[in-house]
């Protein structure tokens, strides 16, 4: 599985990107229940976030979610957080 974040806007409005292949790794279970867990709260339309705060388009396998800050579930902000840190 191919899990991909893209986040900006943010004041000072830097992009920043990941991505995580969980092919042949040890924790692929926990990262695919993760990345779909982040998928189901899709609502069909890009929500609108807050002044200066961030939007994040999560991509898995070609599935895509918008999704925007104060309003990220746990499950995306999880996400969001884990695929930067570790796949950037």
């Amino acid at each position: 599985m191919r899990i991909q974040v893209s986040r900006t806007g943010g004041f000072a409005g830097i992009a920043r990107q990941g991505q995580i292949d969980t092919s042949g790794r040890a924790d692929a279970a926990e990262w695919e229940a993760l990345a779909e867990s982040a998928l189901a709260a899709d609502h069909g339309a890009a929500p609108r976030g807050v002044p200066d705060g961030f939007q994040y388009r999560i991509t898995v396998d070609g599935r895509t979610v918008h999704c925007a800050d104060p309003r990220l579930t746990d499950a995306q902000r999880a996400l969001v957080s884990r695929v930067l840190k570790e796949g950037a």
